[in-house]
């Protein structure tokens, strides 16, 4: 029994698939194949059901796998008890952000990571909140950029970047456009237009529209914010965003606040108890590029203090 064998069937069991597992760990299928085949006459069971077009574990898998991933848990232990003696950060971090993000600093400290810890194999991985949120719970993520309603999850660290209300935007000849604030039921009597479920500014909204009393006619939903305002633009419905967004995405669009509205969205990072060498080092890239810059002096005005 190696380790390598224990990983490959962690990675087959989360995938689902051979080939997308073989893909995962860098070698061929067939090489993921015959190394399972290996392990399971080792153990003296088969682990892994191979009849249907999913790669499912058998009752023996399943049994084995909490085993698995504490053992490869222990051993990536005993590698970040020699890395933080040594200095060297190393190992691998899979980090998971929300669908079609476009977040620049984001990118920049993944960049500036790398850059200073080429031992560190980086995976990304692009999913909707709510399933990013369950793999780090599991652990198949390490860190994750969510968005979320109101606070962040019960049971996980969080660092959050960003906190906003949710608001309307429609076109400049909807019949909404000009008003100031309105009520979720004035705005739930038109078609809506927003993300699909699962994502932070969708549970915002499902949650008002439950809070009021009122249900939804959600005609298009989309991944991306710009395809939502686009699609709010040309007249199919009212784009639900949060402020920000709908702030730079502005132009043929006209925000309308929402009242009745119980949480905030909110943008945050998301991780485990445990904290790896690497994942500190990538939480400090993170807080560097998102925290806000300080003050400069402004030279032609008097210094004041307040305590």
């Amino acid at each position: 029994m190696e380790l390598r064998q224990l990983s490959y069937l962690v990675a087959v069991a989360e995938e689902g698939n051979f080939t997308r597992a073989a893909e995962r760990v860098h070698i061929s299928q067939s090489g993921v194949s015959a190394q399972i085949h290996q392990l399971e006459l080792d153990l003296g069971d088969r682990l892994i059901n191979r009849s249907g077009r999913t790669a499912t574990l058998t009752p023996a898998g399943e049994a084995a796998l909490p085993h698995v991933r504490a053992v490869l848990a222990e051993a990536e232990a005993v590698r970040q008890a020699v890395a933080e003696v040594t200095g060297v950060v190393r190992g691998r971090l899979v980090f998971g952000m929300v669908t079609a993000c476009t977040i620049t600093p984001l990118f920049s400290a993944l960049s500036g990571f790398h850059a200073d810890h080429e031992g560190v194999q980086l995976s990304v991985l692009e999913e909707n909140s709510e399933q990013l949120i369950a793999r780090v719970r599991t652990g198949e993520i390490d860190i994750a950029l969510v968005g979320v309603a109101g606070d962040s999850p019960e049971g996980l660290q969080s660092f959050s970047i960003i906190s906003e209300p949710i608001v309307a935007a429609v076109a400049t000849s909807h019949p909404l456009a000009g008003r100031g604030h309105v009520g979720i039921a004035s705005v739930c009597a038109y078609p809506i237009v927003t993300m699909p479920k699962g994502t932070g500014i969708r549970t915002v909204f499902d949650q008002a529209c439950a809070a009021n009393g009122v249900v939804a006619d959600v005609a298009l939903e989309a991944a991306a914010s710009a395809t939502v305002a686009d699609l709010a633009s040309r007249g199919l419905g009212v784009a639900i965003l949060s402020e920000s967004i709908t702030a730079a995405l502005s132009g043929s669009l006209t925000m309308v606040g929402l009242d009745g509205v119980p949480s905030l969205a909110t943008l945050a990072f998301v991780w485990g108890e445990h904290e790896s060498p690497a994942l500190r080092e990538l939480l400090r890239h993170f807080r560097s590029a998102f925290s806000p810059p300080p003050l400069r002096p402004n030279p032609g005005a008097s210094s004041t203090s307040e305590g």
